[in-house]
């Protein structure tokens, strides 16, 4: 178990500090809270567990975690704890504007000082939509106490028209549809009701899916948890557990950082290839290993994802969705197979108190269509692409198994968008000077760009391309896309344009060259012109006057070392103040 060695129990756990004893101070906090009825034993000596909840009727995908809050505190009790429920700041993708990710800074940071501040022993991180699971996992981390992520599962499949709907992908697919004229509106706005169909997260493997199974390959979640159904009585099952399990934590002191190593991140990177994961859970882990002050980075995705096959058969990589991954075995069975190919380290420690190997040795695949052998692979060399050149010397990512195989050394003539307002005011204009062999380049849409690094980064095709059958086409940005998007896109181009870097200098007619297989991206013009064009440009993007964005603006990092706050690196740990009262 990687040398863990559980501490002795009973000790004085840190609620106690405020409320064990008689002083004044303790009888401040204590006695307030016997106001809900709670007997005096509760208060002596039993793990006080905080369930951190993201529930939030403007949370969609997280609508159903008030039913699952109750079943860990059934869990807790029958371990011997205490558990108090906290709602906490949640982001929400779809109803978040400009931005979710905008946000994810501000929960982590939030969430951080409420562990901190209260007296919480041990944590259950209760999350669902996709900046929930990485902002509570980063302020975790910061924290160090024992804590378990508990998901709330992706939703059931859509069905329209006898045709298997995936939440996002066939948004973006039924909307190209209807442009190039293949789809009505009245069947667009028809196939809408089947793709929302229970509770849970989005049901591709978009950034959620693959969030909750980052997650639990990095030994932060049961084995299991990531691909239950929502709606499925065994996501009850192991919500229970998991509050039985945080009390063990609390007594082991088993905590994130016993848990997140360098060789657990490099396992979750791996894990991300297989499954086809979002490219979103690069600015995710990198922010996540910087809490934990672990150094990971753009080269690490590289090296560690290159090699490893895309096996998991899901939209939109693939063709099946989450309740068919789980009915396969789920995660389990991917670790398991990496595992066995030597890909993995085995014997990494869980929140199980077990090895990663241990929780999965066991465990059948039940469905090689939905997880294929690694001779029957969707793309043998899956992962995220790190790509770099003049055009981003900090890097861009791709996702092969997402992107067209004869886009993937492609050379065509920029049609560039100034910002995402640019890109709307002309793409539908049939006079726009395009075609299909055109490379799309949108600027001022990084982190401080567009606050927050909104998912614009897939821009949709022209109506006059998509009409010619084509569907897609090269695409480069400093921006994100959704992980339930697809498509021969490069993303997070580093530095950014709002900071000056080369993507803000590109102009229209310029060439960009693209090599997956070599790692590079490049502006054909000469350094010269390069240094030239960079010396003369100046910012467009005025900084925010005052409040959150103002700070966001100030203070965000850029994609390549994962978009956190450059003053929330490292852990800064469990002690808080003395008490004022």
């Amino acid at each position: 178990m990687s040398g863990f060695t559980p501490k002795a129990w009973p000790r004085k756990l840190r609620s106690q500090e405020w409320y064990g004893g008689t002083s004044r101070d303790v009888i401040y906090h204590r006695g307030w809270m016997k106001n809900q009825g709670y007997p005096h034993d509760l208060f002596d000596g039993r793990p006080v567990i905080g369930i951190l909840n993201t529930w939030s009727d403007m949370t969609p995908c997280n609508g159903h975690l008030r039913e699952l809050a109750e079943k860990v505190k059934a869990g807790v009790w029958e371990a011997g704890g205490f558990p108090m429920e906290v709602p906490v700041f949640s982001a929400s993708e779809n109803t978040f504007r400009p931005t979710a990710m905008m946000y994810r800074n501000l929960a982590a940071l939030a969430i951080e000082e409420t562990i901190r501040g209260q007296p919480m022993d041990g944590c259950v991180l209760l999350v669902g939509c996709d900046k929930t699971t990485p902002s509570l996992i980063m302020a975790a981390a910061s924290v160090d106490l024992p804590s378990i992520v508990v998901t709330g599962g992706p939703m059931l499949n859509g069905y329209f028209r006898g045709e298997r709907v995936g939440s996002g992908t066939h948004l973006w697919k039924f909307s190209e549809a209807v442009k190039a004229g293949e789809m009505t509106q009245e069947e667009f706005l028809e196939a809408e009701a089947s793709m929302s169909r229970s509770s849970g997260t989005c049901n591709t493997m978009g950034t959620a899916s693959t969030m909750a199974s980052m997650a639990e390959a990095l030994g932060m979640a049961l084995s299991g948890n990531a691909a239950i159904p929502g709606v499925d009585s065994r996501r009850k099952v192991m919500a229970q557990l998991s509050g039985r399990r945080i009390v063990q934590m609390v007594k082991d002191d088993l905590k994130p950082s016993d848990i997140m190593t360098k060789e657990a991140f490099e396992n979750a990177i791996r894990v991300n290839g297989a499954i086809g994961g979002s490219t979103n859970a690069v600015v995710h882990l990198l922010a996540m290993a910087g809490r934990c002050g672990i150094d990971l980075t753009l080269d690490d995705w590289d090296r560690c994802g290159r090699e490893i096959p895309t096996i998991v058969n899901l939209m939109p990589s693939g063709e099946y969705l989450m309740e068919e991954f789980f009915y396969a075995g789920g995660l389990p069975v991917v670790i398991k197979m990496l595992s066995e190919a030597g890909k993995l380290h085995k014997d990494v420690l869980t929140v199980s108190g077990l090895t990663l190997w241990d929780e999965v040795k066991d465990v059948r695949n039940w469905n090689e269509d939905v997880i294929r052998p690694f001779d029957k692979a969707l793309t043998q060399h899956g992962g995220i692409a790190v790509l770099r050149g003049n055009l981003a010397p900090k890097g861009c990512v791709l996702k092969p198994s997402a992107a067209s195989e004869h886009l993937m050394k492609h050379r065509g003539r920029a049609v560039v968008f100034e910002d995402i307002d640019d890109y709307k005011a002309k793409i539908n204009d049939e006079n726009l000077d395009i075609d299909e062999t055109c490379v799309m380049v949108m600027k001022n849409c990084g982190p401080r760009g567009y606050p927050g690094m909104a998912e614009v980064g897939n821009m949709g095709l022209p109506p006059k391309v998509l009409r010619k059958g084509i569907t897609d086409m090269v695409r480069i940005s400093d921006a994100r896309m959704s992980g339930t998007a697809y498509g021969t896109v490069l993303l997070h181009t580093s530095p950014e344009a709002a900071r000056g870097g080369p993507l803000a200098i590109v102009k229209n007619g310029d060439f960009i060259e693209i090599d997956v297989e070599a790692r590079r991206v490049h502006l054909d013009i000469s350094d010269e012109e390069m240094q030239r064009r960079l010396a003369d440009w100046r910012p467009n993007v005025e900084p925010p006057a005052s409040g959150y964005a103002r700070m966001f603006h100030d203070h965000v990092e850029g994609a390549d070392t994962g978009a956190d706050f450059d003053f929330l690196k490292g852990c800064r740990g469990s002690a808080v103040g003395k008490d004022s009262h």
